[in-house]
């Protein structure tokens, strides 16, 4: 069985574009197709290490009723401008659990092909075990790329100059 899920969609927009979306906390709450993020404190994150603060609700996805809502901190992982953002979460299972999130762009002539991945892979073998994963299905990876392309054809809005 597979420990990695990945989707991938073109998006006829420059990679720039796309990776605004992807390096704003603010970007993951407005494209998230599982409705657990609500929101999300933090600045834009600008390489491997950053973090930010989501704030969750796990009531959208009902598989876990008494988790209810918390705090994750995103952990920046991978980062390379306009090409590959990842990101592993420290919540309320400590220590973290290792499981991995994560976006690469590729430019071509129509746009942006953009992969989203999804990784346990490295998770803790007792988490594994348990049998939760995918917390995220395939569906919801494609349809975070739908919202995503459709944020990106609207205009999300670009940093401001530090």
């Amino acid at each position: 069985m597979t420990e990695r899920l990945e989707v991938h969609r073109q998006i006829a927009a420059v990679p720039a574009d796309v990776f605004a979306v992807l390096a704003d906390p603010q970007g993951h709450v407005a494209i998230d197709a599982s409705g657990m993020l609500m929101s999300a404190d933090g600045n834009r994150v600008t390489a491997v290490g950053d973090r930010f603060v989501v704030h969750m609700d796990r009531e959208s996805i009902k598989d876990i009723p008494e988790m209810g809502k918390y705090d994750v901190t995103v952990i920046i992982e991978s980062f390379e401008a306009e090409r590959e953002i990842s990101w592993s979460i420290s919540g309320t299972v400590q220590p973290p659990i290792g499981h991995v999130y994560g976006y690469r762009l590729e430019p071509n002539d129509d746009g942006t092909l953009v992969t989203s991945f999804y990784d346990w892979s490295n998770a803790r073998q007792e988490i594994k075990d348990r049998g939760i994963f995918p917390v995220i299905s395939e569906a919801a990876l494609s349809g975070t790329l739908g919202i995503l392309d459709r944020t990106v054809r609207r205009g999300y809005p670009q940093p401001t100059p530090r």
